[in-house]
């Protein structure tokens, strides 16, 4: 069983992720990947990383925070 210490580690995670989610260094760039602009795909891309990340949190950490047993 992971400790509640590692549990910390997920605000900079979740952090990241806000601080990322809007791609600043994109505004302006008009290239187009794949019939769509990049900005789209950044988005696209972090939802991905976002929900794998999610995922993670909620099959440990949230469990351990909430009180719940797992099987």
């Amino acid at each position: 069983m992971e400790s509640i210490e590692s549990d910390w580690l997920w605000i900079p995670v979740f952090a990241i992720l806000v601080a990322f989610a809007i791609p600043w260094f994109l505004w302006g760039n008009a290239r187009v990947v794949a019939g769509l602009p990049l900005w789209l795909w950044w988005h696209v891309g972090w939802m991905v990383l976002a929900s794998v990340a999610f995922y993670a949190f909620s099959r440990g950490a949230w469990d351990r925070g909430m009180g719940v047993a797992r099987e």
